[in-house]
């Protein structure tokens, strides 16, 4: 009885680590169905994922959500960026600011949409501060950096940037956009007069 209550022992443990493994071991089948956030790659050509979003200028929160979708006809420049009022951010917006008359021909049917998870009042500070001349959208919930792979929905965004064209789809992606290049200004601008002549 002593001999087969100990045999009996030594199957349940080793079921039970049998069990545990298993567990623990990766599913290949929902890792397939269901990427890593991270994964998420858009390149030149792909429709533009189409998100709602909590907009801002230097006049306060608008009045009505930022819906992509509404803006076709116009060129998108989504620009991905850590965290308001730090350096990088800070030096990449005050060019933006800077050119946008050479860059984004004044805002004639150019929209830049400055992305960050930082929350609305904290952007409308910092557009009225810096006399930003374009809208933020307060990512709080990351859902936007997610789309465009700008995030893994944890964390700061990283630096990105797109330029959709006004049929909807991605003409010009700069993953990161180098905001101390002089260099990645002149692309930008290329991409955007490009972008305006999408049939």
């Amino acid at each position: 009885m002593f001999m087969f209550s100990r045999n009996v022992a030594r199957s349940f443990a080793v079921a039970a680590v049998a069990v545990a493994a298993t567990a623990a071991a990766p599913s290949f089948v929902s890792a397939q169905a269901a990427p890593a956030a991270n994964a998420t790659v858009l390149k030149v050509g792909d429709v533009a994922p189409d998100f709602t979003v909590t907009a801002v200028t230097a006049s306060g929160v608008d009045a009505k959500p930022f819906k992509l979708s509404e803006h076709k006809g116009e060129t998108i420049v989504l620009a991905f960026f850590p965290k308001a009022r730090t350096s990088g951010c800070t030096m990449q917006m005050h060019a933006y600011r800077d050119k946008y008359n050479e860059v984004f021909k004044g805002g004639k049917k150019v929209t830049v949409v400055g992305v960050s998870i930082d929350e609305d009042s904290a952007l409308t500070s910092w557009a009225k501060d810096d006399k930003l001349p374009f809208r933020f959208a307060a990512d709080v919930d990351r859902k936007i950096g997610v789309a465009y792979g700008a995030s893994a929905g944890t964390g700061y965004h990283k630096r990105y940037l797109y330029v959709i064209d006004p049929k909807g789809k991605i003409s010009y992606v700069a993953t990161p956009f180098r905001q101390a290049s002089e260099e990645a200004y002149t692309e930008l601008g290329a991409a955007v007069t490009s972008a305006q002549g999408a049939k």
